[in-house]
Parts: C-alpha cells; structure tokens; sequence
C-alpha cells in the first residue's frame, strides 16, 4: 500500500515523478489517486517519489 501521510505540504516533486498514481486533492495536499492496485510497473517510479519527498510523506 502507497499512502500520503499528513507531512504531505504540496510541493508537488512527486506528482512531476510519477502523475500516474500521484495527484493533488481540493486541499492541495497530494494524494495516492490508483488505491491499492499499483502496476508492478510504476512502483520504481513510486519509489523515486518517495525518495524524493523532502518531508517523507509517502509511506510505502
């Protein structure tokens, strides 16, 4: 399961990563936009994602 904790302050380095499963909500907050079902394809970009977040907002 990919989540966005509540750490999340928008900067947006994940959604420019990886927009497939990344987007910004109405509170322009990011959000996990696939659920649970993450293509095995798309994980190493989830990953670099949360490498990248300068809060560790994305929980793997």
């Amino acid at each position: 399961m990919v989540k966005v904790n509540e750490n999340c302050i928008g900067c947006g380095a994940c959604t420019a990563v990886c927009p497939d499963v990344f987007d910004f909500n109405d509170e322009g907050k990011v959000e996990n936009i696939m659920g649970e079902d993450i293509p095995e394809d798309l994980m190493d970009a989830v990953k670099e994602a949360a490498e990248g977040c300068p809060v560790e907002a994305i929980e793997l």
